[in-house]
């Protein structure tokens, strides 16, 4: 057992991970962690989806070293640099050009918090209207504007003040298959007496990761997007967890077809860990003066290496993309094959990409009990939902399938050590184990 007794002494009751993984890391490189015993633990974590290409990528970190060794700029605050140059003219050439979309780029603080506190702020400034229209599990930040918008009670009663200028609706799904909550909201918005304060923008997540892997419908967001257009609503998406090539397209809602006003990008954007975020809206929008939401650490130079190197190596055609929709479908049918081993159960799987669900029913402990066996065995993996219900899968894009294989496998046994002393009331009947 790890001595992590500095850690208790000195660092804040507020650590999370570090309960769940009680071990010291030592390194990491890929798919694989190793903590100070040697022991070798497969990640299905990506470092909450910041690692889309993996620990310590080889060819992006071949980039960085030889930036370092040539005593690139490091901190430019936002000045001009060659690494933001390349940044900027390969995001152009494999993200925008493609799609032919014409996007301004903004560069905010390194955290995904500020990507959505300015994306609030420029809707607010461009319409002149201070509400926001979220949506009951979201997941937006915890700074005070995008903790405002933002769902679960547990960091929202960390606040200490009133959060305001957000009003919540239901997901879709959220009140069962056969309720259309865009009709919902559609009607409060045309009613001048529903007591709605007309709204400045909708932020969404096309797939709420830390909500419970809910999966928004193309016909929901194309719905959602016209209702916004209807009523001179900016339609903001939240991509920090699932864009970058989660879903397998490079942003989650390009299924549905939509083109949000406001795009907010970060976690696995530097493609290495490095803290980047960035906004995406469009040219008419951009109304801020200079340096009216600015920082230190805005424009990581480090991260801007890393990040134009994942867009050419991995974004210049469709060959990644494939590949990850193939491990989709793989991924997809193995859960779904351990869900129908325990018909009566209650569980489910949910998602899209290689951002996967095993849904377990609510109040239950098993999913914290499951992600607990599955770190015994070696395998790292969280959960996520309103009650911690959910296994949430997030494996890094680039995973060997010999590493998926055998982290399923892990998984799939997990699953039956949990089950197996789960009270008989369950009414848990296995019938058979994984071929």
């Amino acid at each position: 057992m790890s001595d992590l007794h500095i850690f208790d002494r000195m660092e804040s009751e507020v650590r999370g991970y570090i309960r769940s993984f009680p071990v010291l890391f030592t390194h990491a490189k890929g798919s694989l962690l190793y903590d100070e015993q040697g022991k070798r633990y497969i990640d299905f974590f990506s470092g909450a989806g910041s690692l889309n290409y993996g620990h310590n990528n080889a060819i992006l970190k071949e980039a960085l070293l030889e930036y370092m060794q040539e005593d690139g700029v490091v901190h430019g605050l936002d000045m001009a640099t060659t690494a933001k140059k390349s940044f900027l003219e390969a995001f152009d050439q494999y993200v925008l050009a493609p799609r032919n979309w014409n996007y301004t780029l903004q560069f905010t603080g390194p955290t995904g918090t500020n990507a959505v506190e300015a994306a609030l702020k420029i809707a607010r400034q461009v319409t002149g209207r201070q509400n926001v229209i979220s949506f009951t599990h979201g997941f937006h930040g915890v700074s005070c504007g995008a903790l405002a918008a933002t769902a679960n009670q547990k960091f929202r009663q960390a606040a200490g003040i009133s959060l305001q200028n957000t009003t919540f609706m239901p997901y879709d799904g959220y009140l069962g298959p056969d309720i259309d909550t865009i009709g919902y909201l559609e009607r409060l918005l045309e009613d001048p007496s529903s007591g709605l304060e007309k709204p400045a923008a909708v932020i969404v997540e096309t797939i709420q990761g830390e909500g419970g892997v809910n999966v928004a419908s193309p016909r929901w967001l194309r719905a959602l997007q016209q209702v916004c257009r209807q009523y001179g609503i900016l339609v903001i998406v939240d991509d920090i967890q699932v864009g970058c090539g989660r879903t397998g397209d490079f942003f989650s809602f390009e299924k549905a077809g939509i083109q949000p006003d406001i795009i907010t990008l970060s976690k696995s954007i530097s493609g290495y860990g490095l803290p980047m975020s960035l906004v995406l809206m469009k040219p008419e929008l951009d109304v801020w003066q200079p340096s009216a939401h600015n920082g230190t650490f805005r424009g990581n130079n480090l991260a801007f290496v890393t990040a134009t190197h994942a867009l050419k190596q991995y974004w210049a055609d469709q060959a990644f993309s494939e590949q990850i929709k193939q491990k989709e479908q793989f991924v997809r049918d193995w859960l779904e094959n351990i869900v129908h081993s325990y018909p009566g159960s209650g569980l489910s799987v949910r998602g899209r990409g290689l951002i996967q669900g095993l849904v377990t029913p609510a109040g239950s402990d098993l999913a914290a009990e499951i992600a607990q066996t599955c770190f015994e065995a070696g395998l790292i993996i969280e959960t996520s939902g309103a009650q911690d219900e959910v296994v949430k899968f997030l494996p890094a894009l680039t995973i060997s399938q010999t590493l998926l294989e055998e982290g399923l496998n892990r998984l799939e046994k997990s699953v039956a050590t949990v089950m197996a002393q789960a009270p008989r009331t369950a009414q848990i009947v296995k019938l058979g184990a994984h071929s």
